[in-house]
């Protein structure tokens, strides 16, 4: 979003896919069965086709339902006495905890000359809030939620700090969900002030200027029992008053008569106009309303009309709006506009190019544009009139991000990352146009032995796709090797080079780590997306099978050592191609998927989701839902790849009923073939916020399961 994944081991003749070529299988295999799953007698008719759901009962909350709770122990308890012959496994968790173990920052945010940034040590759950009165002045603790539960599962979310630095406005996280308490710290005293604010979700946080209040999105309070799963409508927008209690606060906007609409807001670079951006599904599409600040009580004015086009605020100068906006533009444009004339009068300042415009922001007077180039950021500076003033140097082939502040401010910082470079800050100085580091991790590997590379393959249709590859050095391409092959494939969202300590503790032992750019995501503008959604979703599935098919056809891996992953949106990719696919994988893993397409849309955020997926309602999305649907497509006598899938019981995004139901339907289909397991975290959610040990040991169970069947050798290192 916008501001926002047992059984009995027989040999079976033709299915490669069930070996584990360097090792045994894991002891005691022939005693284990799954646990007992009641197979209901629901089936509904939809447009003439009798859809069958055995497995309603599992969409109920594990809270709430001693029969769901149940299930969860049982299925849990299979999978830790499984993965617990795995000899790979403690291997994984002590090196993942050795390379998490270093210090990293995020960019700082600078407000009244103060600096705010977050640090982690290295293997603390949570990152720490930290304060600087002068860049490189002593740093101040503001806020360690690592003391605020004793799992480390409350987190530390958003925060922002007033215009002056003075207060500190921040969310809390309570296990993974997606609902957030707000609260407001006195920065100079570092008391916490009365106020608090509850049911807030996306939501984006921005004060006032003069610091009296701040502006938030929030919805009515759910039902007693439903806080995790029931859709949220109605998003209003607030302003809430410091000194005053959450009753107190005052309706700034809403549109009841659209209950659908999300409404976030901003405050404008002068303080004047209050900017809220509507929008209904996951489509960057916005309505734009202007509230003038400066006339309590005066009527909102909608500026931009129809859910149509995106438009990203940049600034302002008095009238004068700057936008990036995608309207006429599909790889995006940065435009102005006079808010008392219309906007098809809007000004071109940079125009589209054949790269496509990822972000931008003003900073010390110019533009600061970053464009992604084949999937790897390029950064370019504009005057606001749109004059080409030069490129903002990066260390190499990887992905840049921030450039924020205040617009007069020459001074900014940005992140740079890269599958071998571990996330460093940057200060860019505008006025020169340099950048330096600012913050650069010391870690325990050596970047220098480590390749990576870009390749292209060609889809089922004869589709360009783009596929990094990642690994050791001293790895002989020419051979075969146990192989990772990620991917996601939807919402507009760019897979772009990063580090990953979880991923480099899989490279390190000799496996090759592969990314593909499927379509579906924003790396080649709209139509990229629009190639890979709706009636075009199986293109996604199509690009995937195609990365596989392509690095075994280059030798690099072979359908006994090629493993897939994929999270949210790309778990219902890694449910939907071993399905269609169930010959080409070694092992799959499936994590946090959206696998119901048919009732995705009847929880939590699903509504929104009806851009990429379509309305389960109108006959023909649903056709074409029902042909994909992961859950649905899972066929009786078909010996399916091992497979893993995870989830969180505090999952409210992509409620866990999800995964369950698939994983007693994979079971059930196939009990006597390979196996097909679930992990079910506690006190989690779809992943924002998780604690670092159980990241590692979530990511240590992963790899420990398709080491075992690709072959990656438990002692693996050289």
């Amino acid at each position: 979003m916008r501001k926002a994944a047992a059984f009995l081991l027989l040999p079976l003749a033709g299915c490669a896919t069930n070996a584990a070529p360097h090792g045994a299988a894991p002891a005691h295999r022939a005693s284990i069965v799954y646990p007992a799953a009641e197979r209901g007698p629901v089936v509904e008719e939809q447009f003439g086709v009798k859809v069958a759901d055995p497995y309603r009962w599992l969409e109920d909350d594990v809270r709430e339902s001693q029969r769901v709770r149940q299930w969860v122990a049982e299925q849990n308890a299979l999978t830790q006495s499984f993965l617990a012959t795995l000899p790979s496994r403690s291997a994984f968790q002590q090196r993942m905890r050795e390379l998490f173990s270093y210090e990293r920052f995020t960019a700082p945010e600078k407000k009244g000359g103060r600096y705010f940034y977050t640090r982690n040590t290295g293997l603390q759950n949570q990152n720490v809030l930290y304060v600087r009165d002068r860049l490189e002045g002593a740093p101040r603790l503001l806020i360690d939620p690592n003391g605020w539960s004793a799992d480390g599962a409350t987190a530390l979310a958003e925060w922002s700090p007033s215009e002056d630095g003075r207060k500190l406005l921040y969310s809390v996280q309570e296990g993974g969900t997606d609902w957030r308490i707000v609260r407001v710290l006195d920065v100079d005293t570092g008391r916490l002030l009365p106020d608090e604010v509850k049911w807030v979700k996306y939501s984006n946080l921005d004060w006032a200027k003069d610091g009296s209040g701040f502006y938030y999105s929030r919805f009515a309070a759910p039902k007693a029992g439903q806080e995790y799963q029931s859709t949220t409508t109605g998003q209003q927008v607030w302003f809430h008053r410091l000194g005053t209690g959450q009753a107190q606060d005052r309706l700034v906007f809403e549109q009841p008569d659209r209950p659908t609409l999300g409404n976030t807001a901003e405050v404008s670079d002068d303080g004047r106009w209050l900017i809220v951006s509507s929008s209904e599904g996951t489509d960057a599409r916005y309505e734009v309303t202007l509230i003038d600040l400066a006339s309590p009580g005066s009527a909102p004015r909608r500026f931009i009309t129809g859910v149509d086009n995106d438009w990203r605020y940049l600034g302002n100068e008095g009238t004068t709006f700057y936008w990036v906006t995608d309207r006429g533009a599909p790889r995006l444009r940065v435009v102005a506009t006079d808010i008392d004339r219309p906007v098809a009068e809007a000004r071109e300042i940079v125009a589209e190019d054949a790269a496509t415009l990822d972000d931008a922001s003003i900073v010390g007077g110019k533009l600061v544009v970053s464009y992604l180039v084949d999937a790897k950021t390029e950064v370019r500076t504009y005057g606001l009139d749109g004059r080409p003033v030069g490129k903002v140097t990066l260390p190499g082939i990887g992905s840049a991000a921030g450039f924020k502040g205040d617009r007069g401010d020459p001074e900014t910082f940005f992140t740079f990352t890269s599958f071998n470079y571990p996330t460093t800050v940057y200060r860019y100085d505008a006025a020169t146009g340099q950048a330096t580091p600012w913050a650069q991790p010391r870690v325990a590997f050596s970047p220098a032995d480590f390749k990576v590379e870009q390749r292209f393959y060609r889809s089922k249709d004869g589709t360009r796709i783009p596929l990094f590859l990642v690994y050791r050095k001293d790895l002989d391409l020419r051979r075969r090797h146990p192989t990772l092959l990620y991917g996601y494939g939807g919402f507009n969202a760019a897979m772009t080079p990063s580090f990953s300590s979880t991923n480099l503790a899989w490279i390190e032992r000799g496996g090759v780590y592969a990314m593909a750019n499927l379509r579906g995501g924003s790396e080649y503008g709209s139509a990229w997306h629009d190639s890979g959604r709706l009636a075009k979703k199986q293109n996604v599935f199509d690009d995937f099978i195609a990365a596989g098919e392509y690095l075994i056809g280059q030798g690099i891996t072979s359908k006994k050592q090629l493993a897939i992953y994929g999270r949210s949106n790309g778990g219902l990719l890694i449910g939907a191609v071993v399905n269609q696919r169930p010959d080409l994988f070694a092992a799959a893993l499936p994590a946090v998927g959206v696998m119901d397409m048919l009732r995705f849309n009847r929880f939590t955020a699903g509504r929104y989701w009806v851009d990429d997926y379509g309305y389960p309602d109108r006959e023909a999305d649903f056709r074409t839902l029902l042909a994909y649907s992961p859950y649905h497509n899972i066929r009786a006598g078909v010996h399916y790849p091992p497979t893993l899938a995870t989830t969180a019981d505090t999952d409210d995004r992509v409620v866990p009923g999800h995964s369950f139901k698939y994983t007693a339907a994979l079971q059930n289909a196939d009990p006597n073939g390979a196996p097909h397991l679930i992990r079910i975290e506690t006190r989690a959610g779809h992943g924002s916020g998780k604690p670092t040990e159980k990241i590692i040991e979530e990511y240590a169970d992963m790899w420990a399961f398709i080491a075992h069947y690709t072959g990656l050798e438990a002692s693996g290192g050289r």
